[in-house]
C-alpha cells in the first residue's frame, strides 16, 4: 500500500473512546446497585464480578502488599457487594469467581489491619535452564501443518489444549473465550471452503460478547487481542501435547453462518478464528523470520 493510499485507510480497531466517556462508563459500572446485579444475566454478572474486583481491589491489593503499605478498609466494598449478590443468586461457591474474589477480600482485610499477606504459596516454580530450552524448542519448532494422520485424538488431549487457551492473558479478566469443537469425521463438509484439507479436528475460538458488557470502555482492538492470545496458547499447547495444527481464518459470512446455524448460536456469540489440529503427517521447512535488528524500529 502506497503512502498516499495508506493515508486514506482508517483502521477502526484502533479507535479510542473519549476519556470523558470512558470515565462515565467506569463510574456507572461501579455504581450498579445490588438489585441491578441480581437481575443481570448470569454471564454478564460473573464477568462484571471479575472486572470490578480486578480494577477496584486486585491491583490495589498487590501494589500495597508489595510496598508494605496498609489498605483502606473500604477498598474491598465493591467486591463484597458482588459476593453478597452471588449468595443472593444462590450461585455455587465452587465457581472460580467466588473462590478468587473471596481470597482477595480476605487478603484485603488483613492488609487493612496492617497484617501481612503471604503470597509465597502461589510463587511460580523457578524456571530451570532445561525448562527454558524446552519452551523455546516448542516455540521455534511449531509449524503450520496441513496434512494429518488418520488417527483419533483423545478428548483429554483436546481439553488440555483448550484449557491452555483459557489461561491466556485476557483484558481485565472478563474471560470472553468460548469454543466449538468439531471432529471432521462426525460432520464432514461442515468446514467446506477452508483453504486446507478438512480436519481432523476443528477448534473454533469464539467470544461471548456479554462478557464485554462488563468492560465496554475497552478499545476495540483489545477484544481481538483476547482471542489472539487464546489462539497462540492453543497452537503452542497442541505442539507441546504431540499434535500439530494450523491457525485459520473464516473466509466469509456464509462459512460462519453455517456454523452458527448448526450449533444454534445466539447473536452474542462471535466466531473469531479457528485452529485445525491432529497428529501431523508432514514436516514443513521453517518459514524464516525477520531478524530482531530489522524488526526493532527504535530503542531508547
Amino acid at each position: 500500500m502506497s503512502d498516499s493510499n495508506y493515508n486514506n485507510f482508517h483502521d477502526t480497531c484502533m479507535d479510542y473512546q473519549p476519556f470523558e466517556e470512558v470515565m462515565a462508563i467506569y463510574q456507572r459500572n461501579s455504581a450498579l446497585t445490588e438489585d441491578e446485579l441480581f437481575e443481570m444475566d448470569e454471564t454478564e454478572f460473573r464477568a462484571r464480578m471479575r472486572e470490578r474486583s480486578h480494577h477496584t481491589l486486585e491491583i490495589q491489593l498487590y501494589a500495597n502488599q508489595y510496598r508494605g503499605k496498609t489498605l483502606s478498609d473500604k477498598q474491598a466494598d465493591i467486591a463484597k457487594k458482588f459476593l453478597r449478590v452471588w449468595d443472593r443468586r444462590e450461585l455455587s461457591h465452587d465457581l472460580p469467581e467466588y473462590k478468587y474474589v473471596t481470597f482477595l477480600v480476605e487478603s484485603a482485610e488483613k492488609l487493612s489491619k496492617g497484617e501481612p499477606v503471604d503470597l509465597s504459596p502461589y510463587k511460580p516454580h523457578e524456571v530451570t535452564k532445561q525448562m527454558e530450552e524446552d519452551f523455546f524448542t516448542i516455540l521455534y519448532e511449531r509449524r503450520s501443518v496441513r496434512e494429518f494422520k488418520d488417527q483419533d485424538v483423545p478428548d483429554e488431549i483436546i481439553n488440555k489444549v483448550l484449557d491452555a487457551g483459557l489461561w491466556a492473558a485476557h483484558g481485565c479478566n472478563v474471560q470472553s473465550i468460548r469454543y466449538l469443537v468439531v471432529r471432521e469425521k462426525n460432520e464432514p463438509g461442515l468446514f467446506k471452503g477452508s483453504d486446507v484439507p478438512g480436519g481432523p479436528i476443528h477448534l473454533v475460538i469464539c467470544q461471548d460478547l456479554r462478557a464485554y458488557r462488563a468492560n465496554d470502555f475497552t478499545p476495540n482492538r483489545n477484544r481481538l487481542l483476547d482471542a489472539g492470545a487464546a489462539g497462540q496458547n492453543i497452537v503452542l499447547a497442541a505442539h507441546a501435547a504431540g499434535l500439530e495444527g494450523v491457525w485459520l481464518t473464516f473466509p466469509n459470512d456464509e462459512f460462519c453462518d453455517r456454523l452458527k446455524k448448526k450449533f444454534n448460536l445466539p447473536d452474542y456469540i462471535r466466531l473469531v478464528t479457528y485452529v485445525d489440529v491432529g497428529y501431523g503427517d508432514q514436516t514443513p521447512h521453517p518459514p524464516l523470520r525477520l531478524s530482531v535488528d530489522e524488526a526493532v524500529l527504535g530503542r531508547l
